[in-house]
């Protein structure tokens, strides 16, 4: 996706957190479906066939004929009047099923939106994928003056806020492994980390509950992070604030204070949940 072209369609200055490579290893064609999918995720209405080219990157030609076939398929929708497509209500249902008390029932969005409405920033939940920390869902800062992050962006493990504290749950033989790889496969004019500065980080991590980054990735930008406790064995996910640095440098305790609380507020929601659900079943 171009960050430029996506500043314009979202009227938003400052974007980021996407790029419009397609990923290595991936079949190309599953690929940009679901690259489609996760950009109308981003822009939340619907468009025709050569913004989405545009945004991502890709031939007009095939971006057409792949929306075609996702109306086909009963994924996508087209409209005659305005000539452009969205997704169906079968688009919102996929996956629902999956960890259903966090998700479907909805108290892992209510976690974010009272963090949201405390803080006015942006929150973001992070899972690993493989030597990235990517951003699953986010729901958007209040204020006037804030960065747009993409959904699906991805991050170095080694060196984001979220990144850290999925880190900190990893033997120290995986998170060394993790930025070798993370170092050789750095672009040119990319940073390589120094290893030992990344465990004297991870070890304050696991020390503090909480990580911060600041102007690592974006400039002017950063990220405190807190790890969401594991409940049945669940995915390991991170609920991060993003946003300018200087105002997470001078917010920091007020943030890690609603995040510490309305975390523990969470897991006695899903407590709750799961006793009235013991309840319905006996």
């Amino acid at each position: 996706m171009r960050a430029r072209q996506l500043s314009r369609s979202l009227n938003e200055r400052n974007v980021v957190g996407w790029n419009s490579a397609e990923t290595e290893g991936v079949v190309k064609s599953a690929g940009r479906v679901l690259r489609i999918l996760e950009l109308f995720d981003v822009l939340r209405r619907e468009a025709p066939v050569y913004e989405v080219s545009d945004l991502l990157d890709l031939p007009q030609s095939s971006t057409s004929v792949l929306l075609r076939s996702m109306v086909v398929m009963g994924y996508l929708q087209f409209n005659p009047k305005t000539r452009a497509f969205s997704p169906t209500t079968r688009v919102a249902l996929l996956g629902n099923w999956v960890n259903g008390a966090m998700i479907s029932d909805g108290l892992l969005m209510r976690l974010l939106q009272r963090v949201n409405a405390r803080t006015n920033q942006a929150v973001v939940v992070a899972v690993r994928n493989q030597i990235w920390s990517e951003y699953i869902h986010i729901v958007q800062s209040t204020n006037p003056v804030r960065l747009f992050v993409v959904k699906g962006s991805r991050r170095p493990l080694i060196r984001s806020g979220t990144g850290l504290m999925l880190l900190a749950d990893l033997p120290d033989s995986d998170i060394k492994r993790i930025a070798m790889r993370t170092n050789a496969e750095a672009g040119e004019g990319q940073p390589r980390d120094c290893i030992q500065t990344l465990m004297e980080q991870v070890a304050e991590v696991r020390s503090l509950g909480w990580a911060s980054t600041f102007d690592t990735i974006t400039k002017g930008g950063g990220m405190i992070a807190m790890r969401l406790p594991q409940v049945n064995n669940e995915e390991q996910l991170v609920v991060g604030v993003p946003g300018l640095s200087d105002n997470l440098r001078e917010n920091r305790d007020t943030y890690l204070a609603v995040l510490r609380e309305e975390t523990a507020r969470y897991i006695e929601w899903r407590r709750s949940h799961e006793v009235i659900e013991a309840e319905g079943c006996a």
